[in-house]
């Protein structure tokens, strides 16, 4: 059975959320698609807001 490939979306903000938890800034975002863009930038919001309460050291 082949396995499918995750959603483009989900797959931008899981990057997002790593590149927040490893302290990249959010200009470092690599896409320019406006959708997957605002679901990078989420991701990496998500990770700033875990790191700064304490989740992740």
């Amino acid at each position: 059975m082949k396995r499918q490939k995750r959603d483009r979306l989900e797959r931008a903000q899981s990057q997002g959320y790593k590149a927040g938890i490893n302290g990249r800034s959010s200009e470092n975002c690599p896409y320019q698609a406006m959708d997957a863009r605002s679901c990078w930038l989420g991701g990496w919001r998500d990770a700033r807001d875990d790191k700064h309460s304490g989740l992740f050291k």
